[in-house]
């Protein structure tokens, strides 16, 4: 991009001087001024992305877009005055940036802004503007505000252009003048032009203004709209922008009109913007001592602003060193500037499970292109939807945890399968993984040093960084003794906290006795301090069988065990040996898990079946094909492949009577089910063979069954009493005609039923469920109705009926269910929702067809599903109602009709505006008093 200087100088050479007389057209002049003014916002923006001082710049802008105005006023310039303050202004080099930011433009590798703000200065300036705009950018979002204290003339510049394109979202804030503007108008074109060709998002705010005004230039607003047509020259100006404000009243909106809390309203608005940006990032750690230089580091060898190539980083290091950290804060860091991303957890364990390799593969495509499911039937296939989905499009992708180049090859296999630009980064404590055939540049993790191990440590240990005195030389040799490693830092410093010099004395004597590569011995330190035995097995639990799943279903099974799980699982937090992820997972470091699993084969080693809980392929199958176990097994877990099946006798268990924790995956099981333990309070069986429970299998310790994938018809033939059941989960029973007799499991909370497409039929016993929380039976096909007694669950907090094609209505019995929350119902034959939904006082989220979104957005439109299918609506109206309380309805009510959208208004206290269009004369006389009689009535 060539400077200011540059261009006025080539101005000169060509015999340009501005105001010169007669030697230069005022026409040319002004046309020279637009293209300085433009070159010169460029810089400025070049400028606010280096952080260096605009002020210079600003005054430039000012001298010449004054100048600009006075000419097209029809006045003369002083050319020696305007030509000077050119001169002394452009002393400041403003090609001297080191970024050339017009090469990263053409590449796509600059996201400039995240919102841009189209707005009309004199209506919303002083207030709202101003305190969105703060809001937005307290959130970390980055925010185009054009500044209207400057000139302006009757066209937009190219570079504002250009901004419009580059940001992600673009906030419309129609208010009584916009329409009066030419410049707003012509930004609110270029707005739509990107919503239509880059799908760009579009949210339009309609500031004291009523979005059918906008919509049909009446009222204030269409005064505004008509005296901007007074003063333009243009022939076709009018159409266009009547049809581009009726387009962007289409969109989704949000309606501000007589808004009493502004400050709730603009929180509310810049949540949303959050929402759509997806703003979420990744959790790094509470105190990230020493990441911030490492990340740096790393970013340096990304070389993001110099290559255009696909680039692979390996980040290598020995387990808690920290590199899935580092990665997460580089992911946090550059994220944004690509045009997809995939942050792919723990691929080593993942890949051993059933099925993980294509949900690996699965998950970069869910994560990249948001909103879609792309199901893949092979590593094969999903080779070949990553190249094809992928290979358009500049993305970062972080594989985090590989330990085999197989995993590699199924998730990146070769750089044409990304976009230029792309940046793969690879987490591994396999060297050999991340040799130099594999990848392009290597950052090696170092531990932590000194002053860094200290600052973790005692953050830790003490909550500060200054322990007292009695403290000090002793935490000097804790931190010695854990060798830079942070996650020994951490999980030693927070069993420390809070104990006395006696305690921290002995904790040092253990660390003298371990070897420096002892981590596992280390960490074995913090589990030893547990003082519960509870304690200590639902951490050994955890390890073994529970790593991913939700904590509240893991904390029922455990408190089944009689473990008081809650407050244990708490613990297991505050010392750092568990985590609990966004999703409310529980989690835990792999150096951890295999500490307990190390813990429980103690030494000397014990044989598998004298073991608490086995998990390892090996010792699961000899212990079952030998008939060996013991009754001090009590945890059972073997998955096996798609393809390599097994059956066992049932014998085996015979004298596993402590078992309380049993999980399968592609198992058979032959004989006699009695033999099962009586203990059992988890039972896992993906790929269930049977058509049914067997009868003689004992279920009354049971508090969760998950039967997914099973060849279930119908569930217990003959049922048992199972008070203790919280859990039942039939999803993908392929084979499940009906449900079971749900009066025998008073206690039942969470009843899953996802995808069972020949279940025709829910038992009506389903309102003896009175402490069920949650209903899903998504993708049931071919369900068609429901037993009116499921609306009396008062308890049912989520209902998931979404897929159900062939359920058509929801009764007015739905808002009995008065804890409901959640409903989601999309993708359904229901046309219409019960007018009761709006009388609800605790939903809060609904999809239905189209809508989706908080209930207080979506309502307005979920109104129109009330009307006759052969309605020929209206655009949408667009609104709040926790922001507005003044609401339009813009529609056209076909023959017949009236009657029915009188009782709508019963439903909507807070509607205050009506547009009506009648198809005659005749409709309307008869019609008009039905509509204001029930409309006043409401009032």
């Amino acid at each position: 991009m060539e400077s200011v200087k540059r261009v006025f100088q080539e101005i000169k050479k060509k015999g340009r001087v501005f105001g010169s007389g007669s030697s230069s057209s005022q026409e040319t002049d002004i046309k020279d001024l637009y293209t300085l003014a433009t070159l010169v916002e460029e810089i400025k923006h070049q400028h606010v992305l280096l952080d260096r001082p605009n002020k210079e710049i600003d005054k430039l802008l000012t001298h010449i877009r004054g100048h600009e105005e006075l000419l097209r006023k029809g006045k003369k310039l002083d050319p020696w005055k305007f030509n000077s303050v050119i001169y002394r202004e452009l002393a400041l080099d403003v090609s001297a940036a080191p970024l050339d930011i017009e090469k990263l433009k053409r590449e796509g590798q600059l996201l400039r802004y995240e919102v841009f703000l189209s707005f009309r200065g004199e209506d919303t300036r002083a207030s709202f503007i101003s305190h969105l705009y703060a809001s937005l950018q307290n959130n970390g979002i980055t925010v185009f505000k054009d500044d209207e204290s400057l000139q302006r003339g009757d066209h937009i510049s190219t570079s504002l252009m250009q901004s419009i394109k580059e940001s992600r979202i673009s906030v419309i804030v129609f208010s009584k003048n916009y329409a009066d503007s030419q410049w707003c108008l012509e930004e609110l074109m270029k707005i739509m032009e990107c919503y239509r060709n880059i799908r760009q998002i579009v949210l339009p705010l309609f500031y004291d203004v009523d979005p059918s005004d906008v919509r049909h230039q009446t009222g204030e607003f269409g005064k505004a709209f008509q005296s901007l047509l007074t003063k333009t020259l243009e022939k076709d100006a009018s159409r266009k922008w009547r049809d581009t404000l009726r387009d962007a009243t289409a969109l989704a909106g949000i309606v501000l009109v007589n808004s009493r809390d502004e400050n709730k309203a603009i929180k509310e608005i810049a949540e949303k913007i959050v929402h759509l940006l997806d703003k979420k990032d990744l959790f790094i750690a509470e105190k990230p001592v020493g990441v911030d230089s490492r990340v740096e580091d790393a970013i340096q060898l990304l070389d993001i602003q110099q290559s255009n190539d696909v680039l692979l980083l390996g980040m290598w290091g020995m387990g808690g060193i920290g590199k899935t950290t580092i990665a997460k804060a580089i992911y946090n860091t550059i994220g944004r500037n690509f045009e997809g991303r995939s942050f792919v957890s723990n691929v080593r364990e993942v890949w051993q499970q059933p099925a993980g390799k294509v949900s690996l593969q699965e998950q970069l495509l869910s994560n990249i292109f948001k909103g879609t499911t792309t199901k893949i039937e092979s590593i094969d296939d999903g080779k070949i939807k990553l190249k094809d989905r992928l290979s358009h499009h500049r993305v970062l992708i972080v594989l985090d945890d590989v330990d085999e180049l197989e995993q590699l090859d199924a998730l990146c296999g070769n750089r044409n399968w990304f976009g230029k630009g792309s940046r793969i980064i690879i987490t591994t404590r396999n060297k050999h993984i991340v040799g130099r055939n594999v990848v392009d540049k290597l950052f090696s993790n170092k531990e932590l040093d000194e002053r860094e191990s200290t600052e973790l440590f005692k953050w830790h240990a003490f909550k500060q960084v200054s322990p007292t005195e009695e403290f000090v030389a002793i935490s000097k040799n804790v931190i010695m003794y854990s060798g830079g490693l942070p996650l020994a830092l951490e999980v030693l410093g927070r069993y420390l906290f809070d104990r006395d010099v006696k305690d921290w004395e002995d904790v040092l004597e253990k660390l003298k006795r371990i070897p420096n590569d002892k981590v596992h011995k280390k960490l074995q330190i913090s589990y030893d301090g547990l003082e519960d035995d509870f304690h200590k097995a639902i951490f050994l639990d955890i390890a073994c069988f529970f790593i991913g799943m939700d904590k509240n279903e893991v904390i029922h099974i455990l408190n089944g065990c009689g473990f008081y799980a809650e407050n244990g699982i708490n613990v297991l937090v505050e010392r750092s040996l568990v985590t609990i992820d966004d999703e409310n997972k529980l989690r835990m470091h792999d150096l951890l898990r295999d500490m307990g699993r190390e813990i429980i084969c103690d030494k000397p080693r014990k044989e598998p079946e004298e073991r608490s809980r086995l998990w390892f392929h090996e010792d699961v199958h000899n212990v079952l094909a030998g008939k060996t176990g013991t009754k001090a097994i009590e945890g059972l877990a073997l998955k096996l492949p798609r393809d390599g099946a097994k059956c066992y006798n049932t014998k085996a268990f015979t004298k596993m009577k402590k078992l309380r924790l049993l999980q399968f995956v592609g198992v058979q099981l032959d004989g006699d089910f009695e033999y099962l333990s009586k203990n059992l309070r988890w039972l896992s069986w993906k790929g269930f063979p049977l058509s049914c429970i067997p009868a003689n299998f004992y279920q009354g310790n049971l508090v969760s069954i998950e039967l997914e994938n099973s060849n279930v018809k119908v569930v217990w033939k003959e049922t048992q009493r199972m008070e203790k059941l919280k859990i039942l989960n039939l999803s993908h029973s392929h084979y499940l005609t009906q449900t079971p007799d749900f009066s025998n499991m008073p206690n039942l909370e969470k009843l899953v039923l996802t995808d069972c497409p020949m279940l025709s039929k829910v038992s009506h016993s389903i309102g003896h469920l009175c402490k069920v929380l949650l209903i899903n039976l998504e993708d049931c096909v071919s369900l068609c109705s429901l037993p009116r007694s499921i609306y009396k669950l008062k308890s049912v907090k989520t209902f998931i009926l979404a897929g159900c094609k062939k359920i058509k209505k929801l009764e007015e019995d739905l808002e009995q269910m008065g804890s409901l929350t959640t409903l989601l119902a999309n993708n359904t034959a229901i046309t219409r929702m019960p007018l009761s939904i709006l009388r609800s006082k605790s939903i809060g989220y609904i999809s239905l067809r189209d809508y989706e979104g908080l209930s207080h957005d979506v309502f307005p439109s979920i109104i129109w599903s009330w009307m006759p299918p052969t309605s020929a609506l209206s655009s949408l109206f667009q609104t709040s109602v926790a922001m507005s309380f003044i609401v339009s309805l813009d529609i056209h009510i076909p023959d017949g009709s009236s009657q029915e959208l009188s009782s709508i208004f019963n439903n909507l206290s807070w509607l205050r505006s009506l547009w009506v269009k009648f198809g005659c004369e005749l409709q309307l006389s008869e019609d008009a008093k039905i509509i204001l009689d029930a409309f006043y009535a409401s009032l």
